[in-house]
């Protein structure tokens, strides 16, 4: 328990250092005083110029945020704010000395191209959230929703907003108008709201506010200047209906004999989503038989370590608004794989069914991909006192495999009707310096699989506390878990991959058959400074240091996300960081990280430390690297239960260069390597993207990734009883990946796309010099296995079999682990927005998944392709429409 002394002097400091003298930024707060419209009109045509914009002032003097803090900016940029009874409006006059230079580059919506100009509305002014509208000169659309004092900027929040640019001789203007309906605020009668306003000039890569914010200033939302004027703000409900249709054909390689794959398939599907505003900050978000037949396809891979593959969620309804929802368990600065963890993860919701028919010879059987939602309901908002309430329920199908026997058909359940729940709620105090929260989730299935967790509860509570500028904080939480079931679904939990009860080295664990729950708990603390007053060079000192844990029987898996359980985990990050300019760099940042982590037995199994720096120069180029020493580890893991593992100690580092991401072309280049001490272990990482942007309305990229990595021994394969125990087979591996991801972006008109994502993947891994388990915990490496000699191995049809005591008897055999995995997945989507929150898709998707597995001998790159271009591909044609009607 020697590493715990570092953490005691961390914190030492960090109490010592709480209660000094904290120099106070006085930034005066500016004002801007809006007038109603009355009875002037406005002809809305991107040129603020109508007789009503004389109403009220311009307003100016944005200081410079970046590269050149606190200095004047390059080009001047002025607004104006007005407001009717459906609508806040915005004026712009942004001035450039040389017009033909500003850059009207376009984009799919939320990618922020070339020239553009931002606002920022805190309307419920709680000085934590905020409501983004970004407008490029091009007329490309961005919006945001801004959590956590700017901490959180979710590009999924679509609301329905109206704008027009126009480009002069003065540089160019730009009319916005915002319907009340798309934000949140209280009822109070003469509010006030918090307000900031940002410039981006893409060519000198500029960014100036009407606020000043330093960038080390610790906050961002509760620094914003205020919006003044406002009066008799409309009090309507917000309603939204947005009714679609889906019409799909589906065509793939016919199988002879299954009745179910005949080659083609279709369906006509309809579907409602909708808005309700139960008060004007309070909104009930609904659909009812989603499709997302228009969300992108997952990247290919694979992993050989046992962990669950993270995957993020791409489906509207689930990622608009989902900052409420978001869990972390942990989120530290130093990043680890505890940070996966989430307490809610919305793709457990209408996954891939658990279950699996039962086959006999001669039967095929048509199996549900994803278990369909029948519907679903969010409750979210903010009231006036300062509570965020977040509430989610959502209904799945029973799901059905249907099999057929030479005609005959039958139906075998494969997954239950299952209800989610989440829940959430947030109060903050003092100015948003104090946040107090608490969660819940539940799960409940119908009966049916007997391996399913009948009922699965978690929750916690959480806290955070800033002071000093904001620019010193603690945060903690600490949560649960409880899941319900039957023997058999409680016994397979035990003995599952994040919990592993039965590993032998593990004296505070046990497996007991009979139970039928499991309670577990978790949290974490952090304590850490995010800003200050920069020194003489403009550099800041900032760090983290907390612990978090997992205890052993926590689970979170049936709606929340859990790499492993039964840790202690130990991190600490410090940085400085210079975001001033000097030499030939923009800014500079060096970082050091340690880890440690412990079982809940008191097994320290894995220690780390860090450093890496980031440098962006002034010609916007960018690189970075950073070197790991890892001088111990310790798997729970690798032996799927059998017991721990030592593995191999050694050093991981990376290196990586951008150049100029604004020019016609630009480039990535990034590498990662690791050695395992005693040539143990190698794995090396390459990718090298270019990025195409010959017409502003086109941008192309293109990103090969080559990955191999090599272990000597102590690779788990599988487990087989002999002399009346269990040996765990383990061998030598070699495994290689390569992936080709291709992405295209063209827009007709800002609001009409055409957008290409495809991915073609290998995955390969070759076995050999198999052996066994004989002292998982041995210093030594060479003594932790035993390699099997010829004699004692030998090739057997399509595995191996084994002689392990030399009396000429086959003790056990097992099959060869060798696979080659080949996979395409591509979307190919024209979006029109023919009005605005009103879309139509053109979608064609194709996937193929051929019958590459033994594939071994052809070079890697030539089977992807031989392999991808010997079959059939599923191709999957869809037209979405949905309009959105406003109430």
């Amino acid at each position: 328990m020697k590493p715990i002394l570092p953490i005691l002097c961390i914190l030492w400091w960090s109490g010592v250092s709480l209660f000094a003298q904290a120099p106070q930024i006085d930034i005066a707060r500016r004002q801007y005083f809006t007038n109603a419209l009355g009875n002037e009109s406005i002809t809305f045509d991107g040129v603020p110029d109508e007789p009503a914009w004389d109403l009220v002032d311009w307003s100016g003097d944005f200081i410079q945020y970046q590269p050149h803090e606190g200095t004047e900016p390059a080009q001047e940029t002025q607004f104006k704010i007005l407001y009717d009874d459906k609508f806040l409006y915005l004026g712009y006059r942004c001035f450039d000395t040389d017009p033909d230079s500003i850059v009207q580059r376009m984009s799919r919506r939320d990618q922020f191209p070339g020239d553009w100009v931002e606002v920022n509305i805190d309307s419920y002014h709680d000085l934590r959230t905020a409501f983004s509208f970004t407008l490029s000169v091009s007329g490309v659309k961005g919006d945001e929703f801004v959590s956590n004092n700017g901490g959180d900027w979710d590009t999924n929040w679509n609301p329905i907003w109206y704008a027009k640019t126009q480009v002069d001789s003065l540089g160019w203007t730009a009319e916005v108008k915002i319907p009340f309906s798309q934000l949140r605020y209280g009822n109070q009668a003469d509010p006030v709201w918090g307000i900031q306003v940002m410039r981006r000039i893409f060519r000198r890569e500029e960014r100036s506010t009407w606020q000043y914010i330093p960038q080390n200033a610790g906050g961002w939302v509760s620094r914003y200047g205020e919006l003044l004027g406002l009066r008799n703000l409309p009090t309507k409900k917000q309603v939204e209906l947005a009714p679609y249709a889906v019409a799909q054909v589906e065509r793939f390689e016919k199988q002879e004999g299954n009745p179910f794959a005949d080659g083609s398939d279709s369906r006509l599907n309809v579907g409602l989503d909708g808005k309700l505003a139960v008060t004007r900050d309070l909104i009930l978000d609904f659909t009812i038989n989603p499709d997302f037949g228009q969300v992108e396809a997952d990247p290919g891979a694979v992993r050989l370590d046992g962990y669950e593959i993270f995957f993020e969620e791409r489906r509207p309804f689930f990622i608009e608004s989902r900052n409420l929802f978001d869990y972390q368990l942990t989120g530290s600065v130093a990043g680890g794989g505890y940070d996966s963890d989430l307490l809610f993860y919305s793709r457990r919701i209408g996954g891939a069914p658990h279950g699996r028919p039962h086959l006999s010879d001669g039967e095929y059987a048509d199996l549900p991909q994803k278990t369909s939602i029948l519907g679903a309901a969010k409750f979210s908002g903010k009231t006036k006192n300062g509570w965020s309430v977040g509430l989610m329920e959502s209904v799945t199908r029973r799901e059905n495999a249907l099999i057929d026997h030479d005609g005959e058909r039958r139906e075998e359940l494969v997954e239950p009707m299952t209800n989610y729940f989440v829940g959430r709620l947030l109060k903050d105090y003092d100015q948003g310096n104090t946040v107090l929260g608490m969660a819940f989730n539940a799960v409940n299935r119908n009966a049916g699989l007997d391996e399913l967790h009948r009922g699965a509860y978690s929750g916690g509570v959480d806290f955070q506390r800033s002071w000093k500028n904001q620019w010193w904080y603690v945060k903690a939480n600490g949560l649960f878990s409880h899941v319900t079931g039957s023997e058999a679904a409680i016994l397979g939990t035990q003995t599952g991959f994040v919990h592993f009860f039965q590993r032998t080295n593990a004296a505070h664990l046990s497996v007991d058959s009979s139970r039928t729950s499991l309670t577990g708990t978790g949290g974490t603390f952090r304590i850490g400074k995010i800003g200050g007053r920069p020194d003489s060079l403009g550099g800041v000192f900032k760090f983290e240091s907390g612990i978090t844990w997992r205890s052993p029987e926590l689970e979170l898996n049936d709606i929340g996300f859990l790499r492993a359980a039964d840790e202690i985990n130990q991190f600490s990050w410090a940085g400085y960081q210079i975001q001033k300019p000097f030499g030939p760099f923009r800014n500079l940042r060096l970082h050091y990280n340690h880890w440690a982590r412990w079982d809940f037995g008191g097994q320290f199994i894995y220690a780390a430390f860090n450093v890496n720096s980031h440098a962006w120069f002034k010609n916007n180029w960018r690189v970075g690297t950073g070197i790991t020493w890892n001088p111990l580890e310790i798997s729970n893991n690798a032996l799927r239960g059998g017991s721990s593992l030592r593995t191999p100690n050694g050093f991981g580092g990376f290196v990586y260069l951008e150049t100029d991401g604004r020019k016609t072309v630009s480039f990535i280049a990034e590498t990662g390597f690791a050695w395992g001490i005693g040539n143990t272990v190698r794995q090396e990482e390459y990718g090298v993207g270019i990025n195409l942007q010959p017409l502003d309305a086109l941008g192309i990229s293109i990103f090969p990734e080559y990955d191999r990595a090599w272990r000597r021994q102590d690779q788990y394969v599988t487990q087989v009883d002999y002399d009346g125990n269990r040996r765990t087979i383990v061998s030598e591996v070699d495994q290689r990946s390569f992936s080709l991801t291709t992405r295209l972006n063209y827009n007709i008109t800002p609001d009409l796309t055409i957008q290409f994502y495809g991915q073609p993947f290998i995955f390969r891994a070759l076995y050999q010099n198999f052996g066994y388990v004989r002292d998982p915990l041995h210093k030594s490496f060479e003594e932790r296995f035993h390699r099997f000699q010829p004699g004692e191995i030998a090739t057997a049809g399509d595995g191996y079999a084994v002689d392990e005591n030399g009396d000429g008897t086959v003790d056990y055999q097992f099959n060869t682990p060798d696979f080659n995995f080949v996979q395409f997945r591509s979307n190919l989507v024209i979006r029109w927005e023919y009005i605005p929150g009103s879309e139509v898709y053109l979608v064609w998707s194709q996937g193929n998944l051929p019958d590459a597995y033994g594939d071994l001998g052809t070079p890697l790159v030539k089977s992807l392709f031989t392999n991808l271009g010997g079959q059939k591909p599923q191709n999957i044609f869809l037209v979405k429409m949905t309009y959105r009607f406003l109430m």
